[in-house]
């Protein structure tokens, strides 16, 4: 009983989200407006070296390859896709068909999010970190850690939550007869009794009112969320987070284990894809950490089950200048692109990897222009 006690002294006591200010997004000044950043790629004027059209070229065929075998195409991206203007093209790249799924991280879901319910994204991290404001944004916070938990409850990954979100324009909030139901039941699986429970604390502590009612949440701009178009298209959007790395973690909403119930469906789907990879074809742009963490672990899990995958077509794109030629395998340790992280994991999956040095916007426009050649 002393140690017991000792131990419990000892603790330290955890910071109280409630009691922090969170402020209209509408307040705060952002830095990218959809509507003039969106890219068009048939009208956009930005430079396609000779070199990169080449490459874009040698992509583009190896998708119709892939998508003729009916093998996966997957584009993980960072979240400077969509800063930059990106989630239509995206979007539309799955909805042709192109693209089988894609990836984020949870930076990219939010960029996503904002642009699709205000127009509008990228604060001013150095200014708002001085006042005490950068992520408190109480509709992001908010809309999107309750989303998540409302998809948890339905069975949904973390990117599909926040895109049934978006087409649905709103969230259904269940009864507190059906959630304490399911909550006390031993005839479901424990992950629903799980967040069930979850999705009744988080209402009973955010307002009782909610509870049977449907939440409508507008988002005007849902035509240039990647996460939606996804959504509608029946096509994983899979994210990738991790814990405190996102605005969404300062909000009083937010809630670990619905966070880990979305984020492990995503992963599972995730490696679901990567298993049909064989002829597949994988893009891995501007995500220097998420994509090839995940990648190694997913193709290891993948062939710990018995499942031949080799001969898949790897493309990292990223801005860092070449210095390598991963054609010849590892570099040595007196060279610096041996420290290039992310393209050494790559090499090392015992597939076909390249890397090219590329802005993403130029690269996508490049990508698009070639597949729609071969529509």
């Amino acid at each position: 009983m002393g140690k017991m006690n000792h131990l419990s002294a000892g603790k330290q006591a955890l910071f109280d989200r409630n009691t922090m200010t969170y402020f209209p997004l509408s307040s705060r000044k952002n830095k990218v407006f959809i509507e003039s950043s969106c890219v068009d790629p048939a009208t956009d004027s930005v430079a396609i070296p000779t070199k990169l059209q080449q490459k874009t070229a040698l992509i583009a065929d190896e998708m119709v390859q892939a998508r003729n075998r009916g093998a996966s195409v997957m584009c993980a991206f960072g979240a400077h896709t969509i800063k930059n203007g990106l989630g239509r093209l995206l979007g539309n790249l799955v909805q042709k068909g192109w693209l089988t799924h894609l990836a984020t991280n949870g930076a990219g879901v939010i960029h996503d999010w904002e642009f699709s319910y205000l127009g509008q994204s990228s604060e001013d991290v150095r200014t708002n970190v001085q006042e005490g404001k950068f992520g408190t944004w109480e509709e992001t916070g908010l809309y999107i850690n309750l989303a998540l938990a409302v998809g948890a409850y339905e069975g949904l990954g973390y990117g599909e939550s926040i895109g049934a979100m978006i087409v649905r324009g709103g969230l259904e909030i269940p009864s507190r007869s059906e959630l304490e139901t399911f909550a006390t039941s031993l005839d479901g699986s424990a992950g629903k009794r799980g967040s069930a429970l979850d999705l009744l604390n988080l209402i009973t502590d955010l307002d009782d009112s909610l509870f049977g009612s449907r939440l409508n949440i507008s988002h005007p701009y849902a035509s240039y969320s990647a996460q939606a178009l996804a959504w509608e298209a029946q096509v994983p959007f899979t994210s990738h987070p991790m814990f405190g790395h996102d605005i969404i973690y300062t909000h009083k909403a937010n809630r670990g284990a619905v966070i880990g119930r979305t984020a492990e469906r995503d992963f599972l789907s995730y490696v679901q894809s990567v298993s049909n990879l064989e002829g597949g074809v994988y893009l891995s742009v501007g995500s220097a950490v998420m994509s090839p963490m995940i990648f190694e672990k997913s193709l290891s899990m993948v062939r710990n089950t018995g499942k031949h995958v080799t001969d898949c077509a790897i493309h990292v794109v990223d801005l860092q200048e070449e210095s390598w030629d991963w054609s010849k395998g590892e570099p040595p340790v007196d060279n610096p692109a041996y420290y290039l992280r992310f393209m050494k994991t790559f090499s090392r999956m015992g597939c076909n990897a390249s890397y090219l040095c590329s802005d993403n916007h130029a690269f996508f426009v490049s990508l698009y222009r070639e597949l729609e050649k071969r529509s």
